[in-house]
């Protein structure tokens, strides 16, 4: 697959539409990211890091080098599973990508160059993603986003096209897959996948800024040799930026669930605290994807519909909290996600829409989209109120103000991480 015209075309920056939704979008990581930092084991994969990559950037109690700083947000960034998606490529391109730029940001580089950076960035991981089609087994995360994370990070470095091609050529010479297994084990080694990304991004592009190459096929014949895929990749061509495509979530957790969260939230105060039968109905990639039962660990919670049919009736909402110890002791919300039947809609599967039904002891509540659908995408004013949310306990309200003017307004960004 050849890179070289998005390149060309997405190198001379974004115009005004998407790059008020790239702004969005590195609001929107920014904000997951600070509420990620939080959570012990992510500000515990920073202290280590430090001992190998120390430097000027301030996270969570360490100081990091940029590389590594960028490394470690991206592992914050998906940690309570809120962060941006694209249905198309099955997966979320500005994982690595948005952490390249933030910390390009907050140490000092010009705005316009950090926002090309990141629309390139993004438009090369969305179209590998298009063609990157994951067997059973696999997980998307730290994949064909690796190659986004190459681009940004040459545009960064200031290499030419050539060398941005150069950069994600030998990235697709290594491109990695990595297993959906830790979240079927109710483990969180999931969440460093995206940090790997972002390190062989900025590897890729050290290596092309040394002259290093890599053969033009690569790509080609990694899709072949990993998953099988003889076909030529068929993906957007340039002139249609597909950031602009890019759904902000207004819950946490998969993607799968907000569907189901939606339901439960509109039949909330309508059931009884303690229904007699709980049905959700929806489209077969969400049971295969987000099936998981009695979770025991936050990662796995974040890929149940169950959980969070039970957490949005209990809580009100599907959000960070849902997903906290002591959410996951809490026994009222264990026995309704034990009391959830999970069933197919063909209806929904045979058309490829996305949606569900919740029907609890005769009342029933039909969901067929949600914000950050391609309908319905979340406007400014909401993605701003979520990093709010988000990113408050970190930044305060000062600190959140400068973050906003920073990325939306092309401020100075000095304080990005608290």
């Amino acid at each position: 697959m050849n890179f070289a015209p998005v390149i060309a075309w997405a190198l001379a920056g974004p115009p005004p539409g998407p790059a008020a939704k790239a702004r969005l979008l590195l609001l929107d990581t920014l904000g997951c990211a600070l509420a990620g930092l939080r959570h012990p084991r992510v500000a515990g994969f920073a202290r280590t890091l430090q001992a190998g990559f120390p430097g000027p950037v301030a996270l969570a109690g360490a100081g990091l080098a940029p590389g590594a700083a960028a490394a470690v947000l991206a592992t914050a960034t998906c940690w309570d599973e809120a962060n941006e998606g694209l249905a198309r490529a099955h997966g979320r391109p500005a994982l690595p990508v948005a952490p390249l730029v933030l910390v390009a940001r907050a140490t000092g580089t010009n705005p316009a160059a950090a926002l090309t950076a990141f629309a390139l960035g993004y438009e090369v991981a969305a179209r590998a993603g298009e063609a990157w089609r994951i067997r059973p087994g696999m997980h998307v995360d730290g994949s064909w986003h690796s190659l986004g994370a190459a681009a940004c990070a040459a545009v960064l470095l200031g290499l030419p096209a050539e060398g941005i091609a150069r950069a994600i050529r030998l990235t697709a010479c290594q491109i990695p897959f990595a297993l959906y297994a830790p979240i079927a084990a109710g483990l969180d080694g999931r969440n460093s996948y995206p940090a790997h990304a972002a390190l062989l991004g900025q590897a890729a592009a050290a290596a092309a800024a040394a002259g290093m190459d890599a053969p033009e096929d690569g790509f080609a014949d990694a899709r072949r040799i990993a998953l099988g895929l003889d076909a030529p990749a068929v993906t957007e061509p340039p002139g249609t930026w597909l950031l602009e495509e890019a759904y902000l979530k207004p819950f946490a957790g998969v993607r799968h669930a907000h569907y189901a969260a939606a339901a439960a939230l509109a039949l909330r105060g309508r059931v009884a605290e303690t229904p007699k039968r709980v049905v959700l109905s929806t489209y077969a990639e969400a049971l295969r994807y987000a099936g998981n039962r009695a979770p025991r660990a936050a990662i796995s919670a974040q890929f149940s519909l169950s959980w969070a049919v039970a957490a949005a009736l209990v809580q009100g909402d599907l959000g960070p909290a849902a997903y906290t110890e002591e959410a996951l002791a809490d026994p009222r919300l264990r026995a309704l996600e034990a009391m959830v039947e999970l069933v197919e809609d063909p209806g929904l599967t045979a058309a490829g829409r996305r949606g569900a039904t919740l029907a609890v002891d005769g009342e029933s509540a039909v969901v067929t989209g949600v914000t950050g659908d391609p309908d319905r995408p979340m406007e400014e004013a909401e993605a701003v109120a979520k990093f709010r949310r988000l990113a408050g306990p970190t930044l305060g309200a000062a600190g959140l103000d400068r973050a906003i003017a920073a990325l939306l307004r092309d401020a100075p960004a000095e304080g990005l991480f608290g």
